[in-house]
């Protein structure tokens, strides 16, 4: 290489930059906008966001965040993966979900998925999916010896087990090289049904099971630790980690005490998590679970040969919508790239409509195909644990794992995974944590788009055929649209017996310019409601207003305008919406110096970015009930 050019100086001739200079750059930003005055790594923190489980997301890492070594791929701590190649073979395990209970139309449903792309099936059978007698006839045509199967039968785990395994034997496949997960979950079954009266009964059936599998059949797995009831229930990332460990433990427990040795106890175990479109989060969650697995298994006894935990990551069913699911395609490519990327060895992408009832050809092409071109056309599996070396998915992965520790200690203290779920430990966590989630909803600090941000009101229902109501009684099951779902329902119900939906007048005051940002905030706010907002004429005054409300046919009105706008015009304009029957008058904007005057004038509610946007148009929606 020649010498270095003085017009083009290479990066090695410039000094290294450290965290003060970083840190002083910062200061000055936050300076100028008003933000704060802090300095060094005060300036720094104010930059940080807090999520749950009290972990930090810092706005910078670096090397100095470097955790605990993560180990090689395949070795404990199984950080980097549960196996030396990772999935960079053959790819992970493309499984489809399945919970048709008309055997027939199930069996096309397989078949089609297998002909193009999915590689394993997963099938609801018992209460919720197909009988367990029709299981021959839902598998009709599937080579079993090529085909994973993953059952969730419920209370009924020994009757379908019987089912498959008879399957496996009439089509000639030997058992032992029989391959998926028979699904026995006496704890995922209590948490969702929170009837124990059978636990005992069902633990034992359990340990059987699992000990013929080990013997007939090794590449079969007998037990799933199942924990998305965790978190469907509103549980967080910490959360579901601990209470999946706190089962497996469990599990490990019954196993051993029925004869079994620690590591055929282990290889016993299937575990299934939430992917959720938060992608690092997922990630690092998958990569935690391994680390903290592989932690159980080493106390426990375990060889390290044993101690890989088995992973099926499920796109999220919180996250779904039921407006606007065509998003849901979005959430749930991210969600099944934060699997692959976490190292998930098998991979579940629900339908983008799963959660309007049972999806159509077209979804589950979609589905299928969206893991076909992160698999085929992205080449992720190609690369063993790709966000492996960022310092904030280290980090992140090793304050995940302290704190899912913690709650399985805590769990662990209170008896025990079964003893926690009876005493309400479990539930009471989890719904707090929920409380606290729907509150960052409700002031739309955590968006959902077409939701609660960017909702389109004309858009046509998607319509699909019911699904088999799951199994209930114990853990709730909540969605992340469930308050904005409410009130899009009470506005259906307006336009199914008035033939339109209510209305808010958008009373704009100086030129577009002026009320555009305040205009379009509104609008984005109320129609999250299913309020629709007319804005006819383009811009009003005290004059003009009472004239164009009574034409709008609203009931409210929301005035939108600069703050140096509403001190010359709001007063005035909110007054004569009074006199001409608004209902309610709100205001775009947070109250400020003049609010007292404002609402002396007849404004009734102030909406700004971080409202309670649930109570503001559920109230709205309160009063035009009435009228």
């Amino acid at each position: 290489m020649t010498a270095e050019s003085s017009e083009l100086p290479l990066a090695a001739a410039f000094p290294d930059a450290d965290r003060e200079q970083w840190q002083r750059l910062v200061e000055g930003v936050l300076r100028k906008s008003g933000v704060t005055e802090a300095a060094g790594a005060a300036a720094e923190d104010a930059l940080a966001t807090e999520i749950q489980d009290g972990i930090r997301i810092r706005p910078l890492y670096t090397r100095d965040d470097d955790s605990a070594a993560v180990g090689l791929p395949g070795f404990p701590p199984f950080v980097r993966a549960g196996r030396p190649e990772g999935t960079t073979v053959s790819g992970w395990d493309v499984r489809q979900r399945h919970v048709h209970a008309d055997p027939e139309r199930a069996n096309e449903a397989v078949l089609a998925d297998l002909e193009n792309g999915v590689t394993s099936l997963w099938l609801t059978v018992g209460d919720g999916g197909v009988p367990v007698t029709e299981l021959p006839r839902a598998l009709r045509g599937v080579y079993l010896d090529l085909a994973a199967v993953a059952l969730d039968a419920g209370a009924d785990f020994v009757a379908a087990a019987e089912e498959l395994l008879g399957l496996y034997a009439a089509s000639g496949v030997p058992l032992s090289e029989a391959t998926g997960t028979l699904g026995a979950d006496p704890l995922g079954l209590l948490a969702r049904t929170g009837d124990d009266s059978k636990l005992r009964i069902q633990l034992e059936a359990a340990t059987r099971l699992a000990a013929r599998s080990a013997a007939d059949s090794p590449k079969l797995r007998a037990l799933a630790v199942d924990a998305l009831p965790y978190h469907e229930a509103g549980g967080s990332t910490a959360e579901e980690l601990g209470a999946s460990l706190a089962t497996g433990v469990a599990y490990l427990r019954e196993l051993t005490a029925a004869g079994l040795d620690v590591d055929t106890a282990c290889r016993q175990l299937e575990f299934r998590y939430a992917a959720t479109a938060d992608q690092f989060l997922t990630i690092a969650k998958l990569r935690a679970a391994r680390r903290l697995w592989a932690r159980v298994a080493e106390v426990c006894g375990a060889s390290p040969e044993a101690s890989a935990q088995r992973q099926h990551a499920v796109t999220s069913t919180v996250m779904m919508t039921r407006r606007d699911p065509w998003v849901n395609m979005l959430r749930t490519t991210v969600a099944g790239l934060s699997a692959g990327v976490g190292g998930a060895d098998a991979v579940t992408v629900l339908p983008f409509d799963a959660a309007l009832g049972l999806p159509d050809a077209f979804a589950r092409r979609i589905a299928r195909n969206t893991q076909s071109v992160l698999l085929e056309e992205s080449h992720l599996s190609k690369v063993i644990d790709p966000a492996g070396g960022s310092w904030y998915v280290e980090s992140l992965t090793a304050e995940l794992a302290r704190s899912a520790w913690a709650f399985f200690q805590e769990i662990e203290g209170a008896g025990g995974q079964a003893a926690a779920l009876r005493s309400g430990l479990i539930g009471e966590r989890l719904a707090a944590t929920w409380r606290r989630r729907s509150e960052d909803l409700a002031h739309r600090r955590e968006p959902i788009t077409g939701v609660s941000e960017f909702p389109h009101l004309a858009e046509s229902p998607v319509q699909r055929d019911p699904a088999p109501a799951p199994v209930g009684g114990g853990l709730p099951r909540v969605r992340r649209d469930d308050a904005y779902e409410g009130l899009r329902a009470r506005s259906d119900a307006h336009l199914a017996v008035g033939g339109e939906r209510p209305k808010v007048f958008v009373a704009a005051l100086g030129p577009a310019a002026v009320h555009t940002a305040r205009v379009t905030f509104a609008a984005n706010l109320f129609q999250a409601g299913g309020i629709e907002t007319v804005q006819e004429p383009a811009s009003v005054d005290a004059e003009s207003v009472a004239e164009a409300f009574a034409r709008s046919g609203a009931g409210i009105a929301c005035l939108c305008s600069s703050d140096a706008v509403y001190g010359e015009q709001a007063a005035a304009v909110a007054a004569a919406l009074k006199s001409a029957g608004a209902l309610r008058v709100y205001l775009a904007g947070k109250p400020g110096a003049r609010g007292e005057e404002y609402v002396e004038a007849g404004v009734d509610a102030f909406v700004f970015a971080g409202c309670d946007a649930v109570e503001v148009l559920s109230s709205a929606l309160d009063v035009m009930e009435v009228a």
